[in-house]
């Protein structure tokens, strides 16, 4: 082999290798990984290691992040210590490395598992199902009930009751127990009867009243007496 060709190997060999150092350096960067875990969207497991104001503090990938309060949970947090070195799922929602700023979130996985969780339940009702729930609030179309499962459905002002019902307060109150009916359940919300469940009003008999076949002929003789043949 030449001495031209084995620098040339030599320094082909040394670019290479530089390349490959540079694509390390990269990834040691904990920065560029974040930002990867923000375009990802990628689900981050972290212990709460600190409150402060407004939030939690939690860390990855060595850098310090922040949960805001109300990307912390679905509901009001009236305590974060509460929250002090428990373990929750978030994700990179801003990274900014020349203000070492990294803001996370848990809110949006809750919401999803919330959503999954409220589709589960539906799927496990069936139309036609009888349930027992409490009146949670009242509108001039109808009322809605919270059942025995945590889930709401409505019951028109309709479904209330076989007769006629103007508004739903004329005879539905909040926190009252109810009896439904599923009667449809259509896009993820539950229509519900308590009409359904009424037993059937019967409607009065008409009382007719036949004449008997005596009082027929007379009758026709009556009509035919008075007429001249």
């Amino acid at each position: 082999m030449s001495e031209q060709l084995k620098e040339e190997l030599q320094t082909s060999e040394a670019t290479e290798t530089m390349a490959d150092y540079e694509d390390h350096f990269d990834d040691a960067n904990p920065w560029n990984r974040v930002k990867e875990y923000l375009e990802k969207k990628t689900v981050l497991p972290v212990k709460v290691e600190g409150v402060v104001n407004g939030g939690v503090i939690v860390m990855v990938e060595g850098l310090r992040g922040f949960v805001p309060a109300s990307r912390l949970s679905l509901s009001y947090i009236e305590d974060l210590e509460t929250y002090l070195l428990k373990d929750i799922e978030v994700q990179v929602i801003d990274v900014d490395q020349a203000n070492n700023r990294l803001v996370l979130s848990a809110r949006e996985l809750l919401k999803e598992k919330e959503k999954k969780a409220r589709e589960a339940l539906i799927a496990s009702i069936q139309v036609g199902s009888v349930l027992k729930g409490t009146v949670e609030t009242l509108q001039n179309y109808g009322a809605f009930v919270k059942l025995e499962n945590g889930l709401s459905g409505l019951v028109h002002v309709s479904q209330i009751s076989q007769k006629r019902v103007k508004l739903p307060s004329d005879v539905l109150e909040v926190g009252q127990e109810v009896e439904v009916k599923v009667i449809g359940i259509k896009d993820g919300k539950i229509s519900l009867s308590m009409k359904a469940l009424e037993e059937k009003e019967e409607e009065p008999v008409e009382k007719i009243e036949i004449p008997k076949s005596e009082d027929i002929g007379t009758s026709l003789g009556d009509l035919f007496k008075n007429l001249n043949l």
